[in-house]
Order: structure tokens, then C-alpha cells, then sequence
């Protein structure tokens, strides 16, 4: 699957380490996101609201159907964040897709969730690739 049929296909995206502070990439890439259509579910144990969306403490709480796990948390804890993303596609159904945003690498994970049915992209801003692909659709 291409970064532009992600964009096309999926609109729900529950946002893994969502920041309440706009000027983190954890707070002004899923925003921008949110303001070109997309609907966005923060998880962030330390909040109940993040720009008037109501936040998640886990995944699991999450009641709505998740297409893109868009993740902001450390490489190493990534492993951890698929292995939770695997038990709620198996028990809901849901996430097509895990993004590990920009600096955030980990081939285990990576390894994981593909074996299980999830499309991966790790180590891309959704920001600068959703823009990119728009420049290019723009273009042609």
C-alpha cells in the first residue's frame, strides 16, 4: 500500500503520545492533520483533552474504529505500542495501519505487525508526506 492510498483510504487516526504543547511535532502534526479532514484520537495517559478532543489513556479505551496508529514515542517502546495495537485489531477489528513518525525506527515492530495484517511505515513525518504528496498531486 502507497503513503498516498493511507492518505486516500484510511481518515481515523488515533494518535499514540498525542502532546497537549503545539509547538511538538506531537502536537502540531496531528492538528494540521485534523484541519485537512482527518479525524484524530488522541492517546495520552496524563490528559483527558487535548484541543477539545477527548484524550485515551490506552489504546484499549479507545471506542471508536481506528484505521492509522500514527505513533510519537520513543524507538524503543515501539515494540510494545504494536504489540497492543495486535490485540485490539484481534478483539475490534480495527488499525490497517501503524505510522512510526519521523526518527522512530524499530524492525521488530515493523516485523510484527506486518506478520499480523497491518500495513507499517516507520520512521516518516505524516506532516511533511501528506504535503509532499499533495505538491505532487497539485502538480500533475
Amino acid at each position: 500500500m502507497t503513503l498516498n492510498e493511507i492518505f486516500e483510504n484510511y481518515k481515523t487516526i488515533a494518535v499514540y503520545g498525542m502532546s497537549k504543547n503545539k509547538e511538538k511535532a506531537a502536537g502540531y502534526v496531528p492538528l494540521y492533520l485534523k484541519q485537512h479532514g482527518y479525524n484524530i484520537i488522541p492517546i495520552n495517559p496524563t490528559t483527558s483533552e487535548i484541543d477539545g478532543m477527548k484524550s485515551y489513556s490506552t489504546l484499549s479505551e479507545v471506542p471508536d474504529k481506528i484505521q492509522i496508529l500514527n505513533v510519537f514515542r520513543p524507538s524503543e517502546l515501539a515494540l510494545q505500542v504494536v504489540e497492543e495495537a495486535i490485540e485490539r485489531k484481534k478483539n475490534k477489528g480495527d488499525i490497517e495501519v501503524i505510522w512510526l513518525q519521523e526518527g522512530i525506527i524499530n524492525d521488530k515492530a515493523k516485523e510484527l505487525a506486518e506478520k499480523n495484517g497491518i500495513n507499517f511505515v516507520q520512521d516518516k513525518c505524516m506532516l511533511k508526506e501528506f504535503i509532499n504528496i499533495n505538491i505532487t498531486k497539485a502538480k500533475s
